[in-house]
Parts: structure tokens; C-alpha cells; sequence
């Protein structure tokens, strides 16, 4: 275990990521990546409007995700990304690819994107994704595990 972390801290950290709000999804992209970081396993849950964060870049739009909107009035989430590297803050692109490298489970509830008519070809196809419902997110779940829901 990492010197200076909590013995009794959650064996692994499950994460239900439910907003569409880019400052939202990149704060659950935090978490995920400094839980593996510190050898706790992780699994991202995408559903409904956080499902928009893995859509796949095409001709006209490089990072869908940059279109997202924010909790900070009149900022896009490219807008705030763009801010954040500024400031030396990880940005989405940076966190995501560590979630994978660091293996971070990645989510995908099926439910989710039958509810915003997203096919599973226009998921981004850098990422490796298990299809699922609530049920598989349970499932993946640990008994001396936390669940969080952002």
C-alpha cells in the first residue's frame, strides 16, 4: 500500500457517473485515476447523460466532449479544460487515457444509451468498454467497497 494511506480506506471504488457536466465527469476521471494510482480497483459506470463524455471525435466535432456544458455559468468543457491546463490541472484527454493505462474498468450502461439513442459504434473506439445494466454495475461491485455517484 502507498505510504500515508488509510489501512481501513474502501478495497475499491465504484463509480456511477450519471452527469452530463463536463466539470463533473472530469472530477469522477480524478478520482478513478488517483484510486488506481494507489493499486485500489476501479470501475467507471457510464450512464445516461455522462455517457455523452465517450462519444467518438468525427470530421466536425475533434472531442465531443468539449461541448459538454459545465457548472460554471457561460463555460463550455472545452472552455474549462483549456483553463485547467493553464493551471497545470490534468485535462479530460490526460485523465481518461491514465484511467486506462492504469486499468480502470470502463462501463457502459446499455439502458443509458438506449435512453439517448447512442449507439455503441459511436462510443469512442480508443477505449475498451463493457456493455452492462445496473445489475453487472452491481455485480462488479465490492462488499468493503464505496459507491459514488456523480
Amino acid at each position: 500500500m502507498a505510504e500515508g494511506l488509510n489501512a481501513d480506506r474502501p478495497q475499491k471504488l465504484s463509480i456511477v457517473v450519471f452527469s452530463g457536466a463536463f466539470d463533473k465527469v472530469h472530477y469522477a476521471l480524478v478520482m478513478a485515476s488517483a484510486a488506481a494510482a494507489t493499486d485500489t480497483p476501479v470501475t467507471l459506470f457510464f450512464t445516461m447523460e455522462g455517457a455523452r463524455a465517450l462519444i467518438q471525435a468525427d470530421e466536425t466535432t475533434p472531442h465531443p466532449w468539449r461541448t459538454l456544458p459545465t457548472e460554471v455559468p457561460g463555460r463550455s468543457g472545452g472552455e474549462l479544460d483549456d483553463a485547467f491546463k493553464t493551471r497545470n490541472i490534468a485535462d479530460f484527454e490526460t485523465l481518461l487515457f491514465a484511467c486506462r493505462e492504469l486499468g480502470v474498468r470502463f462501463m457502459v450502461c446499455e439502458m443509458g444509451l438506449k435512453a439517448l439513442d447512442i449507439e455503441r459504434q459511436n462510443l469512442r473506439d480508443d477505449l475498451t468498454y463493457e456493455i452492462g445494466g445496473v445489475v453487472t454495475f452491481l455485480n462488479d461491485a465490492h462488499q468493503d467497497g464505496a459507491v459514488i455517484f456523480i
